[in-house]
């Protein structure tokens, strides 16, 4: 079955859409003209019910079936931009300095607008969707502050999807897989004190630059020498700073960096360990240090049963040659792992083509995968609640 007719008749509608969230991004939970925006669209498509303020800034509509049916499924799009100055020069790029829509969510909300509009006008399903639009994905966990406002329970949400665009996979392809799909983004900064001094006299010194340069390098033994090497880890140092001129050993040194893994046993492990190995190695050099280690969301795990239902729904849209049922995990972050621990469901990637990176300035979403991204929605609503 290709994209269906409905979905390719509103492409031209939801590229309007999507155009115009690109050219006016906002951030984290600032998203009350986005939220505005989707509210507005759905009490002109008639969806029976239209909840705000849901997590701060986030917005959900309801769409009852034209059967009976007690189910409810979730539908997940997130809203918010990056703050990075876009670099495109598209039409329709970004008319606000030092904000763009550098990793698709305006084509996420543009694709789930979509679906609400053809499930409104249909209702060919028993039971209910539930169309989220979620604010702050980008570093702010608003899937967990929706969670916290009372998402599922509230709606009385039995299980939950996401969709995510990716770069890389073609235009009118799916990629997914069971268990974890994306890595839990941790972040730490080390604090390294010691006593500084005359750089003509280091001996006199504890030099914080020498101990920090030796962590760097220590702590690549986490992954290397410390971690099961089928378990995925990555350790990354990524901002190392220190000192005011070139005659003067510092008092302090301060890393910077993020830690993504993909199961729960080793994220224990790896923060276990940052915390012995930049212990252990200021201690032999004397001097001391503070570790301010911050977990973010969770892996995002997809569960089996669920993960099935969007590889039968992605199939029925593009067929089975171009559904990746056994996709690499990505170590990038994603807080829909939130609504997953709190309903089953699964998380998808849907392709994007040969586009600039994600959280890259030159980026932007494809609006041929628009329809796809409808069609996906649709189907897999109608195969949910169709039984």
């Amino acid at each position: 079955m290709p994209i269906i007719n409905r979905a390719a008749e509103l492409q031209a509608e939801a590229t309007a859409w999507r155009r115009y969230l690109h050219q006016n991004p906002e951030i984290l939970y600032e998203v009350q003209n986005t939220a505005a925006f989707v509210e507005d669209k759905l009490r002109a498509f008639g969806v029976d019910e239209i909840a705000t303020c849901i997590g701060r800034t986030g917005v959900v509509g309801i769409i009852h079936g034209r059967g009976p049916g007690g189910r409810t499924i979730g539908l997940r799009a997130d809203m918010d931009a990056l703050p990075l100055e876009e670099m495109t020069e598209k039409p329709w790029a970004s008319t606000i300095p030092g904000r763009m829509h550098a990793c698709g969510h305006d084509g996420h909300t543009s694709m789930l607008l979509g679906a609400a509009k053809h499930l409104a006008e249909t209702r060919n399903f028993n039971g209910t969707v539930a169309v989220i639009f979620q604010p702050a994905e980008e570093g702010g966990a608003g899937a967990l502050a929706m969670i916290e406002d009372g998402l599922m329970d509230r709606f009385r949400i039995d299980e939950v999807y996401g969709m995510h665009n990716m770069p890389g996979i073609p235009v009118g392809a799916f990629a997914i897989r069971r268990g974890g799909i994306m890595a839990a983004p941790d972040k730490f900064t080390i604090t390294v004190r010691g006593r500084g001094g005359h750089a003509a006299q280091p001996h006199r010194t504890v030099d914080p630059i020498l101990i920090g340069s030796q962590l760097v390098g220590s702590l690549q033994t986490i992954a290397a020498r410390n971690a099961d090497p089928l378990c995925s880890v990555v350790v990354s140092v990524t901002r190392f700073d220190a000192g005011t001129t070139h005659n003067i050993i510092p008092d302090s040194a301060m890393l910077g960096g993020t830690v993504r893994s993909l199961n729960e046993e080793v994220r224990d492990l790896a923060e276990s360990r940052i915390r012995q190995i930049v212990e252990g190695v200021t201690l032999a050099h004397g001097a001391t240090a503070e570790i301010e280690y911050e977990r973010n969301c969770p892996v995002t795990v997809n569960h089996d049963r669920e993960t099935q239902h969007s590889i039968t729904a992605a199939t029925d849209i593009v067929g089975p040659t171009n559904v990746d049922i056994d996709v690499d995990p990505s170590m990038a972050g994603e807080d829909f792992a939130y609504m997953l621990k709190s309903r089953p469901g699964a998380f998808i990637f849907i392709g994007n083509g040969d586009s600039a990176p994600l959280h890259n300035p030159a980026y932007d979403f494809s609006d041929e995968a628009l329809a796809y991204g409808i069609s996906y929605w649709v189907q897999l609503a109608e195969q949910r609640l169709g039984e």
